[in-house]
């Protein structure tokens, strides 16, 4: 915890009294991350045409497993203490993929049988074989990839 607080440029009563230990620390971060997600789900609805919404959101989920892969063995340990940490997550980011993948179906960009979990299990399943720090790069590619082989046939 004091190796955070000197990385994060505070003092360590300043990250204790925020974070009164190391779970504490590892939920906060899991739970912004999470958070990111919903709002640019909003954002990238607002802001972009809907295939090209659902397109950045996808990256940005890559780097939500990014961060979640690095945490993971103290999230683990976490749920095994009986923490509810991912529960907020089995509701939040199905709710994000399923608006976007249906407003770019009803924009015509997609195709309309996508089962958009079957875009996030794509992702996960990159991110399961991931053997080095490029895994990323990888998996952002394939979020194209996905897109192209999502679009309605002729």
């Amino acid at each position: 915890m004091d190796e955070i607080a000197r990385l994060a440029r505070v003092g360590p009563g300043t990250l204790y009294r925020h974070f009164p230990n190391r779970d504490a620390l590892i939920e906060a971060v899991y739970t912004t991350e999470l958070q990111k997600l919903a709002d640019a789900e909003k954002e990238f609805a607002a802001s972009l045409p809907p295939v090209e919404a659902l397109r950045a959101w996808l990256k940005l989920f890559v780097d939500y497993i990014a961060t979640k892969q690095i945490i993971a063995p103290a999230l683990n340990a976490l749920v095994a203490s009986g923490s509810k940490v991912f529960e907020c997550s089995m509701s939040m980011i199905p709710a994000a993929i399923n608006g976007l993948v249906a407003r770019a179906v009803a924009s015509g960009d997609i195709r309309a049988d996508l089962d958009p979990m079957d875009l996030l299990r794509a992702l996960f399943g990159v991110s399961s074989v991931a053997s080095g720090p490029e895994w990323p790069t990888s998996a952002k590619r394939l979020v194209d990839i996905l897109i192209l082989g999502s679009r309605p046939t002729p």
